[in-house]
């Protein structure tokens, strides 16, 4: 568990992730006026590259350093090519399955990998060990998405 000084971050981890829910239901229907998921993507993408292209004029520091891109891993920049997979598959397939089974299997599948990469520290990450309550979490997510796009 995490200390109690980092709780307030909580409500607005809960809040960025209720708004995360909105936006493969917006990619769709963007798809669906453009036609074209691909142009559908990159316009879906452009918003945000201005935003955090005005952010990082408005806050330029801290700058990089040398030290820290030499010593950089590989994959670390590919992050948003990673989140990309998650807005085209919304783009794609959100209107096929329903927003519900959608999310639900994406966060199912978020949580069941997240539980890997704390259990072995993958991605620099430190080792957070399986324990049963955290399986039995992972156990619960499943049978909730089943239930989810069963019903």
């Amino acid at each position: 568990m995490q200390t109690i000084g980092a709780a307030w971050l909580y409500p607005l981890i809960l809040a960025c992730g209720a708004l995360q829910a909105w936006g493969p239901p917006m990619n769709g229907a963007l798809r669906q006026a453009l036609g074209n998921p691909w142009l559908a993507s990159v316009v879906s993408f452009l918003p945000v590259v201005a935003l955090l292209g005005i952010l990082f004029l408005c806050l330029p520091r801290p700058m990089p350093t040398a030290a820290g891109v030499a010593g950089m891993p590989w994959w670390a920049p590919l992050g948003g090519v990673i989140g990309a997979f998650a807005v085209v598959a919304g783009l794609l397939f959100v209107d096929r399955v329903g927003a519900g089974v959608f999310g639900g299997l994406t966060i199912t599948a978020n949580i069941l990998m997240s539980l890997a990469i704390d259990h072995f520290g993958l991605l620099g990450m430190p080792e957070h060990g399986l324990n049963l309550g955290r399986v039995l979490g992972g156990v619960l997510m499943v049978a909730g998405i089943a239930l989810v796009a069963a019903f």
